[in-house]
């Protein structure tokens, strides 16, 4: 009896060394899950939005009349004007349907093959972003321009055709029941684009890196605004929340930090 009673701690503890041993050596894997989980609550933040649609058109009239007070309703003019120009509509649509998705994932992946503190921290940044433009759409469930019936062009419905997207944003065509077209208070396709402008300053010196970050920020911003989706405020909210997850998640160096060790 007393050599089972030893031995079955033994073998618990053994297993548990072994779950831990399967993560340490699969640390990619983990971040993948984390990664799929940050996006499947991205795409499926709808199924606890609310979807009535003359509420998100009433707020998005508040929008606008503000953006009228303050001379940023920038959204009229510069979606005319990407849909009078066919090569430049259907280039903003297919940035707008992946590049959002696609360098994000990319410069995750290249700060996770780097290693250190800034994967960790940039994730940190990106995933409390996230989190908190979600926690908005659930509140603030706001119409794009390209839903309030005020005029404004629905560029990628324009170029469906040419693409893999259908009239319901970028989701793909026959999917746009998985995506939630009222989410565009913040715009976390900006969000996520300065994020990336800020990583590479944070954790890199090449000044090359540094103007694409930002040109890729910046074009973002222009064509969220410029294909009818989100609204010019919705781009400085969106950057509003990455900044305030940036500063959490990279704290100020203090005299601690800098002071060399004893």
């Amino acid at each position: 009896m007393t050599t089972r009673h030893l031995e079955r701690p033994a073998a618990r503890t053994g297993a548990g060394q072994a779950a831990i041993g399967w993560v340490r050596r699969r640390p990619g894997l983990i971040e993948l899950g984390l990664i799929a989980l940050l996006y499947v609550a991205y795409s499926g933040s709808r199924l606890l939005a609310s979807d009535d649609l003359t509420d998100a058109q009433a707020r998005a009239q508040r929008i606008l009349h503000w953006e009228k007070a303050v001379g940023l309703d920038g959204e009229s003019g510069l979606g005319h004007w990407f849909a009078a120009h066919d090569v430049v509509g259907v280039l903003a649509s297919y940035y707008y349907a992946s590049a959002h998705y696609v360098i994000t994932a990319v410069v995750l992946l290249v700060l996770y093959r780097r290693g250190g503190a800034h994967y960790v921290r940039a994730r940190r940044a990106l995933v409390i972003a996230t989190v908190l433009g979600l926690v908005m759409y659930l509140l603030l469930p706001t119409a794009p321009p390209r839903l309030t019936g005020m005029g404004y062009v629905d560029v990628l419905a324009q170029h469906a055709s040419a693409g893999w997207w259908g009239a319901d944003a970028s989701a793909p065509k026959g999917l746009g029941g998985m995506t939630n077209e009222l989410a565009a208070m913040p715009s976390l396709h900006a969000g996520w684009a300065l994020w990336v402008a800020i990583v590479a300053f944070a954790c890199t010196r090449s000044v090359w890196l540094r103007v694409v970050g930002s040109a890729h920020a910046v074009i973002t911003a222009l064509v969220v605004v410029g294909t009818g989706n989100h609204w010019v405020s919705d781009v400085l909210v969106g950057w509003y929340v990455v900044v305030i997850a940036a500063l959490i998640a990279w704290p100020r160096r203090t005299t601690a930090d800098t002071a060399p060790a004893r």
